[in-house]
């Protein structure tokens, strides 16, 4: 035997012996792991419909499609996550909103199309699983489902240690839903003299938080508890608003034809996601002044010395979804939306251009 091969083996034969080493010795609790998908399944259930023909815990689930009232359906889907924002939970404590912005916001990218939502699966993974912040995490999620009439039907939930910082997770969604192909919405029919019309959002939704967090946190040394006035509460209130979901609000107008094209602000801002509904020869010329930016970008702004054209690829500044309809529905769409209370901003026009934002004054 090789001198080094011998030294090897004596070193080996020297190591203490050792039986029963467990996954759990490992980091991995798998018996927590399994309570706390029991405690979720009662979650799930309740945002269950009789299309749903499997149990969470299955390995794939199932959705029976028969129940569509739809011509020729056309199954839409969307995966995201939250982002940052995450660290905003983390700071504070408080883990339920984040479960519902996954939601509204791949909500809100199918709507954006025309569709409804069927169902929604969720994917969690930690480094220790706390069964606490996962409860409160599913509750959120649930709640979210319920709130848009979509099934959770499953997901996945994952213990990593040594993969994540302890107390911190990740977690991402997948929504699959529907339209009729006839009443898809793909911004094809957007012609220049169609305006433009901006719905409110509830705050930064799920976008912009590295920036957001580098400017009040760490330039302007805020903390998640402090009280701002020009907010009307604390900092970590605001940063943890929900994202808003659409759904509800825009419903009764889809299959309707008054809509000709969506756009979910969402990262990017208007500068960058209004470009991707709009067919060749057509730009939008944006009035900032249409609509009053809530104080948060504001404070975002000012605090950080950001640009102009920096907050505007950043953050949605108060526009959270956008709809383009001719100008002969515009006044139809607004009074259907004010009716629900909804204060509905003509905000810019389509234009001849070349599929971009142009801004015809300053923020301010």
């Amino acid at each position: 035997m090789p001198r080094n091969a011998r030294r090897i083996a004596e070193k080996v034969r020297k190591i203490p012996s050792r039986t029963g080493l467990s996954y759990r010795d490992a980091g991995v609790d798998i018996d927590a792991k399994m309570s706390a998908i029991e405690r979720f399944s009662s979650l799930a259930r309740e945002t269950f419909n009789r299309s749903v023909l499997t149990e969470i815990g299955s390995f794939g689930g199932l959705y029976d499609l028969s129940s569509l009232r739809m011509k020729r359906p056309v199954l839409v889907s969307s995966i995201d996550g939250v982002g940052t924002k995450l660290k905003v939970a983390f700071l504070t404590g408080r883990h339920d909103t984040v479960g519902e912005d996954l939601v509204s916001h791949c909500v809100n990218d199918i709507l954006v199309q025309g569709a409804v939502p069927l169902f929604f699966l969720d994917y969690l993974a930690t480094g220790k699983v706390q069964q606490e912040i996962l409860e409160s995490l599913v509750a959120g999620i649930a709640h979210g489902c319920k709130e848009n009439g979509c099934a959770l039907i499953g997901g996945e939930t994952a213990e990593m240690p040594g993969f994540y910082a302890e107390g911190e997770y990740d977690i991402a969604g997948c929504i699959v839903g529907a339209v009729d192909r006839a009443a898809i919405l793909d911004g094809s029919k957007i012609r220049p003299g169609d305006r433009v019309l901006g719905l409110s959002s509830s705050g930064l939704h799920t976008n912009g938080y590295s920036l957001a967090r580098k400017v009040l946190l760490e330039m302007m040394r805020l903390k998640p508890s402090t009280h701002v006035p020009a907010l009307g509460r604390t900092l970590g209130e605001e940063l943890l608003a929900p994202h808003r979901s659409y759904l509800n609000l825009l419903k009764p107008l889809l299959g309707k034809a008054v809509i000709k094209g969506m756009a979910h602000i969402t990262g990017g801002g208007l500068t960058d996601n209004l470009p991707r509904i709009l067919p060749e020869g057509c730009a939008v010329e944006i009035d900032p002044g249409a609509w009053r930016m809530p104080p948060i970008f504001s404070l975002i702004q000012e605090g950080g010395h950001v640009s102009d054209t920096e907050m505007r690829r950043t953050f949605n500044l108060g526009i959270g979804m956008v709809l383009v309809v001719s100008e002969a529905d515009v006044e139809g769409v607004r009074k259907a939306l004010e009716r629900k209370g909804e204060k509905v901003p003509v905000i810019g026009a389509v234009v001849p251009g070349d599929r971009r934002v142009i801004y015809s004054r300053s923020l301010h």
